[in-house]
């Protein structure tokens, strides 16, 4: 009898929209690849034109430069970088290659983990929070409103508003491990898998398992002549 991790139990293949946790995850890799490239393209045409993209410090409230060439290229770096992040984890869950999907999964992480760093930057120092809407600058959108409300109210809308996200993440988080988890459960020779065109799974038991329950079956009894 096979034992079972009480882990596996929130093992699901099924994920949002009750599609399959592969589905899922490439429609996640072709989204995040979307929004990096045009992440990508913003930053090309900023470099290629500086003035398109200048902002006087007045505008900005300080005496400091918006981005200068050298962040530019730091981040144009980091959108190239997500891009083949995000195009791996594609590929890997199209293709069921489970090793192509751990760097998108780290990258998830990673993400969740800064999130949740905000979230106790947050709820430690409320008070940063005033201090940084003091330091935008004076034509910022909803500055006064939002200066008017009482800090902390404003401190639990930050941290609900965050705790949405954070939720959200994790459940991309699971979708992904679950995708990792699938694929690697189909590749194994342990357990055969079969899909059907309706992306349900059929679990078919393992060959030694069979052959075992298949002899212990007892034969029939012999023929006696009359």
């Amino acid at each position: 009898m096979k034992m079972v991790a009480p882990w596996t139990r929130f093992y699901s293949n099924s994920c949002c929209l009750c599609c399959h946790v592969r589905t899922g995850t490439i429609l996640l890799g072709v989204w995040y690849l979307i929004i990096n490239a045009v992440v990508l393209l913003i930053l090309l045409s900023a470099l290629a034109d500086p003035d398109q993209y200048h902002f006087s410090s007045s505008e900005l409230g300080g005496d400091f430069e918006f981005m200068d060439d050298a962040n530019m290229c730091i981040a144009i770096a980091i959108s190239l970088l997500m891009i083949l992040i995000c195009a791996m984890a594609t590929y890997g869950a199209y293709k069921q290659h489970a090793a192509w999907i751990i760097p998108f999964f780290c990258y998830q992480i990673f993400d969740f983990a800064l999130n949740t760093l905000v979230a106790v930057t947050v709820l430690v120092y409320p008070n940063s929070i005033q201090e940084y809407i003091r330091q935008l600058p004076p034509d910022f959108p909803y500055k006064d409103d939002i200066m008017s409300v009482n800090p902390t109210c404003l401190v639990l809308i930050i941290l609900l508003f965050i705790s949405i996200i954070l939720t959200f993440k994790g459940y991309l988080i699971s979708c992904v491990w679950n995708c990792y988890r699938y694929i690697n459960g189909r590749n194994s020779s342990d357990v055969l898998v079969y899909v059907t065109s309706n992306d349900t799974t059929v679990l078919l038991p393992p060959y030694d398992d069979a052959t075992v329950n298949g002899a212990t079956k007892e034969p029939p009894p012999p023929y006696v002549s009359a």
